[in-house]
């Protein structure tokens, strides 16, 4: 095992995916296996509140992290690992044949969720469930806050009527090879057309396009010859960097290369100066048919504002600001245990730390509204309050039950789902709050469940 893993590059093999935890987890496991405590749980993903000026969060990551549940083994490497770090030889063979045999239930990817609301929830023995925590953070939550950062871009050019391609150009600033990938995804859930990256192309199906960079112009002798080889390999394929040297002369230049090339060529790309400005003057230099596309800081307030000075461009190039959500870096998702068995029964569980209250047991998410969602409802799991319930059914006795939609499919169900949200939930600034109302049974839930903890507690 592990034969497709590169430790020099970091690559990381089904195999190695066991070890893709934190110590505590381990530490945890052994002592559920060696105590003969393992009963049945259930743990709740989520988030307390919501990042920087977001008014909602495009749940995505889904696929991934289910293949990752399904998929991860402990191989001898990583067992000798372990068995280094003084973890006793009854704990690895339990690990060498560890399988996840539990439940997940899960919102759909390209659904909007707001804080206290289960991305996902996990039920299975609790040594199954808590191994996990980690990498379902890791992948959920990364590629959730990358979606809605990509959703809030496409949300500001759909606001305009317009119809710009948004391709992710953010890979060489994703903090990693896999983030890289994993972005490109999520971009594309989130609204995207397309990637620059071509692994995420090939990983995921996603649409790939690309350009050229300025070190082909500078390599030749002049812009114009730069351009005039670029035409002869790509033809009508070609898009054209003008801003080596001078945005408006570039321009000129790339329309007398593709008259004397007798060549439709695609169009140009503008990456520095005062963006909205210059789209205007070459725009009236250009013929509708060659696009002006722009890159360089675009994210939703440079899109904002570029439309409010009257820019003029048919796609959008999003770099470091996309793969790293720069203004609201983190997500912070969290993973809790809401409910775990005693005497026979599954018994509801929640903390008391300040600032850190969970509501308790297994849930429901209920949205109420038809063209436009008007409120979610939280309730207990075996309680009905009507609406649409978001949670489905992804794994049951560890075997998926669940038919993953296409990536082009859940970009669909994202567009929608920003259309049916209020406007001012949407606001790139200062949004206003999506009414999440907590059901009367789990609200008397909570306060019984709290009573009980603080009276054991003689708090």
């Amino acid at each position: 095992m592990g034969t497709d893993r590169h430790p020099r590059f970091g690559h990381l093999s089904p195999a190695d995916l066991g070890l893709f935890t934190d110590r505590y987890e381990l530490t945890m496991l052994r002592g559920y296996r060696e105590t003969e405590h393992t009963p049945e749980s259930t743990f709740s993903l989520f988030f307390r509140s919501l990042p920087t000026d977001r008014g909602y969060v495009i749940a995505a990551g889904l696929e991934q992290a289910i293949a990752y549940l399904r998929e991860l083994v402990f191989g001898d490497e990583q067992l000798d690992h372990l068995r280094k770090e003084g973890f006793p030889e009854a704990f690895l063979r339990y690990l060498a044949e560890f399988e996840f045999t539990g439940d997940v239930r899960a919102v759909p990817e390209g659904t909007a969720v707001f804080p206290n609301e289960p991305l996902l929830e996990v039920t299975a023995p609790i040594d199954q469930a808590q191994l996990f925590e980690t990498l379902l953070l890791n992948q959920i939550g990364f590629q959730s806050l990358i979606a809605t950062k990509a959703a809030r871009m496409r949300d500001v050019v759909r606001r305009r009527g317009a119809d710009q391609r948004l391709v992710d150009f953010g890979g060489r600033r994703a903090h990693g090879t896999d983030a890289g990938v994993k972005a490109a995804r999520a971009a594309y859930v989130g609204g995207f057309d397309g990637t620059a990256n071509e692994a995420a192309g090939s990983l995921f199906d996603v649409p790939v396009y690309g350009t050229m960079a300025h070190s082909w112009v500078q390599s030749f002798p002049s812009e114009r010859a730069a351009f005039e080889a670029f035409v002869d390999v790509y033809g009508e394929d070609s898009v054209l960097l003008i801003d080596t040297y001078d945005t408006v002369t570039g321009a000129k230049t790339a329309l007398e290369v593709a008259g004397e090339r007798d060549e439709a060529i695609r169009g140009v790309r503008l990456d520095s100066g005062d963006l909205a400005s210059l789209s205007q003057e070459v725009r009236g230099i250009l013929p509708e048919r060659m696009d002006v596309f722009v890159s360089s800081g675009v994210d939703e307030f440079f899109l904002r504002e570029f439309f409010e000075n009257d820019g003029v461009a048919d796609g959008f190039g999003p770099g470091t600001s996309l793969t790293t959500s720069d203004d609201a870096p983190t997500l912070n998702p969290v993973y809790k245990l809401v409910a775990v068995e005693a005497d026979g029964e599954m018994q509801p569980s929640m903390k008391l730390s300040k600032g850190k209250v969970t509501y308790p047991g297994a849930k429901r998410v209920h949205r109420f509204g038809d063209d436009t969602f008007r409120r979610d409802v939280l309730a207990r799991a075996d309680e009905e309050v009507g609406g649409r319930e978001l949670l489905v059914d992804v794994v049951a006795d560890g075997e998926v039950v669940y038919d993953f939609p296409t990536v082009d499919e859940i970009r669909d169900r994202t567009i929608q789902t920003l259309e049916r949200l209020p406007e001012d939930i949407r606001a790139i600034e200062n949004p206003a709050t999506y009414p999440v109302d907590i059901s009367e049974s789990l609200d008397a839930t909570a306060e019984r469940v709290q009573s009980d903890l603080r009276t054991e507690m003689d708090l």
